[in-house]
């Protein structure tokens, strides 16, 4: 894995780990109601699990890809459609739902099983898992590409949820304020379109 290569995966890692979505949403609402330290299996859980998640889904895809070799490219070409959609999705972003946050943060925070077993069934962290591999993992390295794959995002993954966890309302407040919003989603959507330059350059 080159360099600009692995920055472009680090940066795809942030983006789609810090923005909002179903995860973090649970961890504002859990870090505001139960406290960083009841939190903490459920930040592990996210980081672990997609990164399991992501060797799973990139076990499987290796086969596709050996069987029906112009899949790779296929698959690029989604992802990169993906991207530019998420990113799109992103810039227009609105406030986070009260409702939302207020649902996660009933009764008992997650554990680590459930918050990793959640990864199988989140949209977004299996948009992240499919786009991450068939992007940024090196064919030629075949699973060690997968794996390292996984790591990179786990250990950039668990800073970033941990992140909404210990601002808790206080993040929430400062996304709740549409002109912050705005910059930050915006800043976070050209970040992401970026990370696609080396793959198509190279």
């Amino acid at each position: 894995m080159t360099l600009d290569i692995l920055l472009s995966l680090m940066a795809f890692a942030f983006v789609s780990s810090i923005t909002p979505g179903p995860n973090n949403v649970m961890l504002l609402a859990s870090g505001t109601n139960f406290g960083l330290r009841r939190t903490v299996p459920h930040m592990l859980g996210i980081a672990l699990g997609f990164g399991v998640m992501v060797i799973g889904v990139g076990a499987g895809l290796i086969q596709l890809f050996e069987v029906y070799p112009t899949s790779y490219l296929v698959m690029q070409i989604l992802s990169a459609l993906y991207l530019t959609y998420l990113a799109w999705k992103i810039a227009h972003a609105k406030p986070l739902s009260d409702e939302a946050g207020t649902k996660a943060a009933e009764g008992k925070p997650l554990t680590f099983l459930q918050a990793a077993a959640f990864q199988w069934v989140n949209p977004k962290a299996l948009g992240m898992a499919i786009t991450a591999i068939t992007t940024f993992a090196p064919k030629e390295l075949g699973f060690l590409g997968i794996v390292m794959v996984a790591c990179v995002f786990s250990c950039v993954n668990l800073p970033s949820v941990t992140t909404w966890a210990v601002l808790g309302t206080q993040m929430k407040r400062f996304l709740s304020n549409p002109r912050r919003l705005r910059i930050f989603n915006i800043a976070s959507a050209i970040t992401l379109l970026a990370c696609l330059y080396p793959i198509f350059a190279s």
